[in-house]
């Protein structure tokens, strides 16, 4: 069975798991969300998966905009996995029926607990913690990929469903227009040495090295790649994440999210 599983991410969770499902699957193939915008070909896989990050309850923007344009053939199972450090709001509904819109039906969705990243709001776990989410991952991928093999159908992790459902309606519902301009809220301190890695990793190149300091340029996903990978955490986000401990995966580097660059 030939499969294809595109996957956006950050800091490094989404990646993580879309690599070990593709190794579970075997003979699958992995796609960055950033490289499929506008047009995919797939009509010669059997099996379509995407995995992506929970943002604000709900779907990243740009997994939004690569839902509206995907296509896939008539017959082939298609998948979604979102990644979370809390509750999954809407996402994976978000994604059945933008896709049941084009006319393809979301065979099964799942969640996948990781570290949280969002450091406007909380800093980063200790590593002893991420290890056992990092332990638990594989085993909940395994789980996932059994699942996927025999083209089971049904399943949707998004419990409970009114909690969800609330969350959805206060936060992603009436914030999501604004992302795009939320990267207002960034800002570098002297601590930046002007390596540009920031702009490297920001998957939707929104951000322009001038005079060596970035500048960001209103589109953004607010995924916090910038902020999270920067060398000497110089970028911080309002005055709230001064001081707080940063997330990145530690089996994903900065080359592999800079990859996912349009």
């Amino acid at each position: 069975m030939k499969t294809i599983i595109y996957y956006f991410s950050a800091t490094g969770n989404s990646l993580v798991v879309a690599r070990d499902l593709a190794s579970e699957l075997g003979n699958a193939e992995l796609v960055p969300i950033t490289k499929a915008l506008e047009s995919a070909e797939n009509d010669s896989y059997d099996m379509l998966g995407i995995v992506f990050p929970v943002y604000m309850f709900g779907l990243p923007l740009i997994v939004k905009k690569f839902l509206k344009n995907l296509q896939a053939r008539d017959n082939a199972y298609f998948f979604a996995v979102a990644t979370l450090g809390g509750l999954p709001g809407r996402a994976l509904t978000m994604a059945k029926d933008i896709l049941k819109k084009r006319k393809i039906g979301l065979a099964a969705g799942f969640s996948v607990l990781m570290p949280g990243n969002y450091t406007p709001l909380y800093g980063a776990i200790d590593a002893k913690r991420q290890m056992v989410m990092f332990e638990r991952e594989k085993s909940r991928v395994k789980e996932i990929a059994l699942y996927l093999r025999q083209q089971k159908r049904g399943i949707i992790e998004e419990k409970p469903f009114l909690i969800n459902f609330l969350l959805y309606k206060l936060l992603y519902h009436l914030g999501s227009m604004t992302i795009p301009g939320s990267d207002k809220g960034f800002w570098f301190s002297e601590a930046c040495i002007k390596c540009g890695l920031c702009g490297k990793v920001c998957p939707v190149v929104n951000i322009e090295m001038r005079g060596g300091h970035p500048a960001w340029l209103h589109r953004c996903q607010h995924c916090m790649a910038c902020l999270q990978w920067c060398p000497t955490e110089a970028i911080e986000y309002g005055k709230k994440t001064i001081g707080r401990r940063r997330y990145r995966h530690p089996d994903v580097s900065a080359e592999d999210i800079a990859q996912q660059k349009q």
